[in-house]
Parts: C-alpha cells; sequence; structure tokens
C-alpha cells in the first residue's frame, strides 16, 4: 500500500537535536522514487482523510465509491464516483463517471468526469469522455478530447446574459 504523505509529528517543546537535508527531498512513495517522480504534487491532497488505493494489477470493476477523500489508482477501477480527489498513476486507468473537486492524471480516465476545481492531466496522462472542468492544466503530451466544457467559463456566461435582461426590467 502506498502513503500519500506522513502525518506531521506532534509539536515539541524543543526543536529536534539533528536535522538532515535529504528529508525534504525523499520521495513521498516507493513508486515516485522508482519513477523518479517528484515527492510533491502541484496540488493539495486532503490530509488524515479517507484514502482507497487500487493497487498495481487490481481490477475493482461494478462498485459505487463513497465517503472517500482520496482515490489513488495504479490498477484498473470500472466505477461511479463522488470524492475529493483522485490520483492516476500512470500505468492506471479509472472508466465510469466521477464529481471530484481536484483530479491528477497521469495515467488514463474515460467517462464522465466533473472536476469542481482542478484537473491536471500530466504528459502521460489521457482523459477521453465528457469532461466538466472548472480549472484545467494540461501538461505538453496530456491529452484530452471528447465533449470539454469549462464550468467556471460557462457560469460567467449565464451570469453575464442574465444581468442585462435585469436592467431592463428594473
Amino acid at each position: 500500500m502506498l502513503k500519500f504523505r506522513s502525518r506531521p509529528a506532534p509539536l515539541e517543546a524543543t526543536p529536534p537535536a539533528t536535522t538532515t537535508p535529504t528529508q525534504a527531498t525523499t520521495p513521498a512513495t516507493p513508486a515516485a522514487a522508482a519513477s523518479g517522480a517528484p515527492a510533491v504534487s502541484g496540488t493539495a491532497v486532503p490530509e488524515g482523510g479517507s484514502k482507497l488505493t487500487v493497487g498495481p494489477n487490481i481490477k475493482l470493476k461494478g462498485v459505487e465509491i463513497t465517503d472517500c477523500d482520496t482515490l489513488f489508482v495504479e490498477g484498473l477501477v470500472e466505477a461511479t464516483m463522488d470524492s475529493r480527489v483522485i490520483q492516476i498513476a500512470e500505468q492506471g486507468a479509472f472508466k465510469g463517471t466521477a464529481e471530484i473537486d481536484i483530479a491528477e492524471i497521469h495515467g488514463s480516465f474515460d467517462g464522465n468526469l466533473t472536476v469542481r476545481q482542478k484537473l491536471v492531466i500530466y504528459a502521460t496522462g489521457q482523459v477521453t469522455g465528457k469532461i466538466r472542468y472548472g480549472k484545467v492544466v494540461i501538461e505538453e503530451g496530456g491529452q484530452l478530447s471528447g465533449d470539454i466544457e469549462c464550468t467556471v467559463a460557462t457560469a460567467a456566461a449565464k451570469s453575464a446574459t442574465s444581468k442585462p435582461a435585469m436592467a431592463l426590467a428594473a
């Protein structure tokens, strides 16, 4: 099982006697160490929340995932979910429907994806299907295809169109 982050140490009255500079650069997971990936992602992961890891060579099919703060996918997941964060590793794949606050895609996503805040597609990531997002970041090489809509722009356009109508009625 992979660990996203270790819990912070309890506060002490005196600082520890010694610290090593390598502690800050040590990858958070063995997979990150093996791949040379950075230890800390650019997106905040909730600390202390419920986490589900679907490891390599694991297939999770036909389920509804609820009450999960973070889903980390290294295998294959075919599901419906509503969560805070989804992280799909380079070898991972998700098929189905997901409503997420933050999505980080290194592998593949196929289906209906609604990202309320930020969608990050890395160079090895592939996202296809009906995609709705608040903000999107796509690294060079990352792929996004299908029915794509920025929900922030849509909300802004709707409010801009409705304001003149209200002004005329007043």
